[in-house]
């Protein structure tokens, strides 16, 4: 889990908008998507594990994931919602 204090200085580092954790409803549908196999990061990788945790841009529109407590920021691991 993101400890409380890193979430609130993190970024997106595209727009640099805050970022907050996903929600369960959000990684549920993502994770659907993904067992589909309809899912790739921004840089075109296709996303084949499932996401356990994440964090959502401000807007919405894109999630980084969490890796081992180790938040990804960067642009093409990002997944759109």
């Amino acid at each position: 889990m993101v400890h409380p204090e890193l979430l609130e200085i993190l970024a997106c580092p595209e727009d640099k908008s805050a970022v907050r954790l996903a929600t369960a409803a959000e990684l549920e549908a993502l994770n659907t998507r993904v067992r589909a196999g309809k899912v790739q990061n921004r840089g075109g990788q296709p996303v084949a594990e499932p996401i356990q945790e994440g964090l959502v841009r401000a807007d919405g529109r894109w999630l980084y994931p969490v890796r081992e407590d180790i938040p990804i920021m960067l642009m093409e691991e990002a997944i759109a919602l």
